[in-house]
C-alpha cells in the first residue's frame, strides 16, 4: 500500500494502556472528561463518563464477590442496552474475559458454546435462563438473572487490582457456524483497540457513534471501543431498524454508525426521499459491500463513505481510500499488514489469479490469539506464520484486493470453480429480484450443480427462463443456475447476512425449478 492510499487514521503501535485496556481507558476518561455523555440507550437512560465508571464499579464488586478473578471466563447472555454495556465492562474491569453470547442460541448450540468456553459464571437475561434446563454443562456454577443485584455492588470493597496488558484476551466471540460448530476466537486487548482504530477512525474528539450491530459481534463492541478511544459517546440500540434509523442518528447526534452490512444500505435506500433526507449529523460510514447503489444513497444523504475487509479473527487488513470508485474493491493493505493470495500449498498465485487471502502483522497481538481449545483448527489456520482467512480474493495490477467467495462457498462444477458472490451479483441485476443467495447442491453424478434461491420483489413474479436469458449475456455458461427456487424470505445472521447453509442442507425442494428438465440446455460456445 503506497502513502496516496494509506488514509490518515491508520493507527500507530504500540498505544497507550489508556487508549487501549478497557479499564485504563474508563478511568482515564471519567478522570478527564467526567460529566462528559458516554452512552445513551433506547429507553432513554444516558451516562456521563463519571456515571460509566462508578456503575461498572459496582458491577465489577458484585462478580468479585461471585469470585471472577482476572483471566476467568464470564458469560454476558443479554440484549444489547444498558446492562449489557456494564456486564462487559466490569467483566474486563476486573481483566476478566468478557464471552458474549447469541441471544438466539438455543439447544445443542448453546451447551456447546457454554461448554467449549468453560465460564463458571453468566449473566443473563431472565427470559433467556430457562433455555439452560436440561443441557449438561459441566463449567457453569452460577447464572445471574436479577441484573439489579449487580448494580448494587460496593465498589469500595474492590481493593488494588492487577494489572491487565495489552496483550492479555479481552474477549471470546464465536464464530457464525454457519458451516460447522462455532470456534471461539481469542481476541487481546490490542486487537480490539486495532479494529476500532482502523474501521472508526474517522471519528473526531467527543463525536457519536450510532451501534446497531449485537455485541456478541465484533462490529458492536469495536465501535464502542472507539467511542471511548475518541472520549465520545455511543447511542446502543437493539438491532438495525430501517424506519428508524435517522430517528435515532439524530437522536444520538452521531456522525457515524457500527457499520452497514449487507443489505442495510439498500433497505435504507428504498425509503421514499424526504426533505430532510440530508439534515442529519452522519458524516461518513463504513459500507459492505460498496457499488452504485450504496453510493447513490451516500450521495443522497451526504455523507462521505469506505470499505475494506474484516472478519472476527482479524483486524480489517484491507481497508479503500475515502469515497473509493465502485468498483467492487476492498482496496489494499493498510499500514503494518501484509498479505498474500495463494493456493492450497500457500504458493502465491499470480496476480489476476484468484487465491486464498492470507495475512500477518507487523504488530503483535493485533490479530486473534487463537481458537479457544482448538489447536489443530489454530494451527491450521496459522500455518506457516500466516493467519489463513478462508476467503478468496484476486488482485489487480494496480495492487487493489477483490472479494470472490468464501472458500467453502465456492461451488464446483465439472472441473470449475465458480464464486457465488459473483453468481449472486449477476442475479441481483434482474429486476424482479429483491435479494437472492447462490450455493451449490448435488446432482446425478456426485459433484455440483448451482441453485440460486431468490426472493422476489413485492409484486413481483419471477419468470425462471427470462432469468436465465437474463444471465446468459452476463454469465459464463457453467456459471448460471441450473435450480431456481423462490421463497418469501431469506433468514439472516444478526448482522443481516444470508444463511447459506439453511439452502445448501435442504438442497433441491419440491417447490425447486430445473432448468434441465425444462429443456433449457447450456453448452460452452464453440470458437
Amino acid at each position: 500500500m503506497t502513502a496516496a492510499h494509506r488514509p490518515p487514521w491508520f493507527p500507530p503501535a504500540p498505544p497507550a494502556r489508556e487508549d487501549c485496556v478497557l479499564r485504563d481507558m474508563l478511568d482515564s476518561r471519567a478522570r478527564r472528561f467526567p460529566d462528559r455523555l458516554c452512552a445513551r440507550f433506547e429507553d432513554g437512560t444516558t451516562l456521563t463518563y463519571a456515571e460509566c465508571l462508578a456503575q461498572t464499579r459496582a458491577v465489577a464488586a458484585a462478580l468479585r464477590a461471585h469470585g471472577v478473578r482476572k483471566g476467568d471466563r464470564v458469560f454476558a447472555w443479554l440484549p444489547s442496552g444498558k446492562p449489557m454495556v456494564l456486564s462487559w465492562f466490569a467483566i474486563n474491569y476486573l481483566g476478566a474475559v468478557y464471552v458474549p453470547l447469541n441471544t438466539a442460541y438455543k439447544g445443542a448450540v448453546l451447551g456447546h458454546v457454554v461448554d467449549a468456553a468453560a465460564g463458571a459464571v453468566m449473566i443473563a437475561h431472565p427470559g433467556l435462563a430457562d433455555r439452560l434446563q436440561g443441557l449438561d454443562l459441566k463449567h457453569l456454577k452460577t447464572v445471574i438473572t436479577d441484573f439489579a443485584q449487580l448494580e448494587r455492588g460496593d465498589a469500595t470493597t474492590l481493593g488494588a487490582l492487577e494489572p491487565v496488558e495489552h496483550w492479555d484476551i479481552q474477549s471470546i466471540i464465536y464464530t457464525s457456524g454457519t458451516t460447522g460448530p462455532s470456534k471461539g476466537v481469542l481476541s487481546p486487548y490490542l486487537q480490539g483497540y486495532t479494529t476500532a482504530a482502523v474501521n472508526y477512525g474517522y471519528m473526531g474528539e467527543d463525536e457519536g457513534i450510532l451501534v446497531n450491530l449485537p455485541m456478541f459481534h465484533v462490529g458492536g463492541t469495536s465501535s464502542i471501543t472507539c467511542a471511548l478511544l475518541r472520549s465520545g459517546s455511543f447511542y446502543l440500540v437493539d438491532g438495525f431498524s430501517t424506519t428508524r434509523f435517522w430517528d435515532q442518528v439524530r437522536e444520538g447526534g452521531c456522525t457515524t454508525t457500527s457499520g452497514l452490512i449487507g443489505v442495510m444500505a439498500a433497505f435504507l435506500a428504498k425509503a421514499e426521499p424526504r426533505p430532510d433526507d440530508r439534515d442529519s449529523p452522519i458524516k461518513y460510514i463504513t459500507m459492505f459491500p460498496v457499488n452504485e447503489d450504496t453510493i447513490a444513497f451516500a450521495q443522497r444523504f451526504g455523507f462521505d463513505y469506505l470499505t475494506g475487509f474484516n472478519m472476527t479473527e482479524v483486524s480489517t487488513p484491507l481497508m479503500t481510500d475515502m469515497n473509493a470508485p465502485p468498483d467492487g474493491s476492498c482496496g489494499w493493505p493498510r499500514t503494518g499488514m501484509h498479505c498474500r493470495l495463494v493456493d492450497e500449498h500457500d504458493i502465491e498465485v499470480p496476480r489476476g489469479s484468484i487465491g486464498e487471502l492470507i495475512v500477518r502483522s507487523d504488530t503483535p497481538w493485533s490479530m486473534n490469539a487463537g481458537y479457544d481449545g482448538l489447536p489443530e483448527a489454530t494451527a491450521r489456520a496459522w500455518r506457516n506464520g500466516w493467519f489463513h482467512t478462508g476467503d478468496l480474493f484476486r488482485q489487480d495490477e494496480a495492487g487493489k484486493y477483490y472479494f470472490v467467495d468464501r472458500l467453502k462457498d465456492t461451488i464446483r462444477r465439472r472441473g470449475e470453480n465458480i464464486s457465488s458472490f459473483e453468481v449472486e451479483n449477476a442475479v441481483r441485476q434482474h429486476p424482479d429480484v429483491d435479494e437472492v443467495v447462490v450455493v451449490g447442491v448435488q446432482n446425478e453424478v456426485a459433484e455440483q450443480d448451482v441453485l440460486a434461491v431468490i426472493k422476489t420483489k413485492p409484486g413481483r413474479t419471477l419468470d425462471n427462463a427470462g432469468l436465465i436469458a437474463f444471465l446468459e449475456p452476463r454469465l459464463a455458461y457453467f456459471m448460471i443456475p441450473r435450480y431456481v427456487r423462490v421463497v418469501d424470505s431469506i433468514p439472516k445472521t444478526e448482522t443481516n447476512k444470508a444463511r447459506k447453509v439453511v439452502f445448501r442442507d435442504e438442497g433441491i425442494t419440491a417447490d425447486t425449478w430445473d432448468r434441465d428438465k425444462a429443456g433449457i440446455r447450456l453448452r460452452r460456445e464453440k470458437l
